[in-house]
């Protein structure tokens, strides 16, 4: 079968991935093979390619993102059966779905209806399952006494995904950042009940309307040079909660107002043997709730083609740091 695949990192202009010949996938006894008919594109595959290399005389097929129809199911894999129409995540420690079709654990995969179309089912899976499981540890609520939440980068992936997830699945006050026009009225459009600029001055803006803590936020990037700000925001014993790479912080900052830090991998589940079957479950939910209109697709732009010229666009874009939504490519 065909993927799209690269050997060596290898920084935008330097793009190096082509379109080629791999075997197909093995099926683990829990997998489905997944004929890929639309695959969603995320900041964190650009930080791979160019920083992690195959080993010597391999290659590396990303794509964590996507959406098709099972072509086969393992022995162990239950509850869907050939010719469903799925989306779904993956493992990082296995080949992704930058390829015409991908194994992947039945666990982490959901059903999608008819009404659903590839490319909009694409958009939702690592947006979904990053933003939830980032912003509730335990069941399916928000920590105790979190009555509002800041979501840095709300027009983003990520941030779209948490604004309507908070706005549909709980009771918080959603706050969002946005620094153009064109982002902050995404943000808007995504649920936020308040928009301010991450550009400005974030405690200024909050106080002029009214809010003088926040109880929760949930940094999509650059946490670590924000840091001082998020403290400066939260209550005592308030809640970080963060989905980059932040590097060394002050925790003498942090320990001096009990901030409660939570840290987010949407792989760390499946690699470490957690509940992989609760992804599932939420991709179910979203999934229905897209249908029902509780929930929106994210993509904004979608690419067609299984090609390196499209991938090498998609990364531009997701590399400009100006998306807005999320960029879809439809196989």
């Amino acid at each position: 079968m065909k993927a799209l695949a690269y050997e060596r990192a290898h920084p935008l202009d330097a793009f190096a991935i082509d379109l080629v010949d791999v075997a197909e996938p093995r099926l683990r006894a829990g997998d489905l093979l997944v004929e890929v008919r639309a695959i969603g594109i995320n900041p964190g595959e650009a930080v791979i390619r160019r920083t992690r290399s195959a080993p010597p005389g391999g290659r590396v097929v990303l794509g964590w993102e996507f959406a098709g129809v099972v072509v086969a199911t393992g022995p162990a894999a239950t509850g869907f059966a050939v010719g469903d129409r799925v989306m779904g995540t993956g493992d990082i420690t296995r080949d992704g779905s930058w390829a015409e079709r991908v194994a992947v654990d039945h666990r982490v995969v959901a059903p999608i209806a008819d009404e659903l179309t590839f490319a909009d089912a694409a958009s939702l899976p690592i947006g979904v399952l990053t933003a939830w499981e980032a912003l509730v540890r335990d069941g399916d609520a928000l920590p105790a006494g979190v009555g509002n939440v800041l979501v840095v980068g709300a027009a983003g992936g990520v941030g779209s995904m948490a604004t309507q997830l908070l706005t549909a699945w709980t009771q918080a006050f959603v706050i969002g950042t946005a620094s153009r026009p064109e982002s902050q009225e995404w943000a808007t459009a995504m649920g936020a009940d308040l928009v301010v600029d991450h550009h400005g001055d974030l405690a200024g803006q909050l106080r002029d309307a009214g809010i003088d803590a926040v109880d929760l936020v949930l940094s999509t990037s650059d946490t670590g040079s924000r840091l001082a700000s998020f403290v400066e925001l939260l209550r005592p014993f308030g809640h970080l909660a963060f989905v980059d790479a932040p590097g060394r912080w002050d925790m003498e900052a942090i320990a001096g107002r009990s901030l409660s830090l939570h840290g987010e991998m949407v792989f760390s589940t499946i690699v470490t043997g957690g509940d992989s079957a609760r992804q599932g479950r939420i991709l179910a939910r979203a999934a229905d709730d897209v249908v029902a209109g509780r929930l929106r697709p994210i993509g904004t732009t979608t690419l067609r083609g299984l090609t390196p010229e499209t991938m090498r666009t998609a990364h531009t874009l997701v590399e400009s740091g100006r998306t807005v939504g999320k960029t879809v490519i439809a196989l």
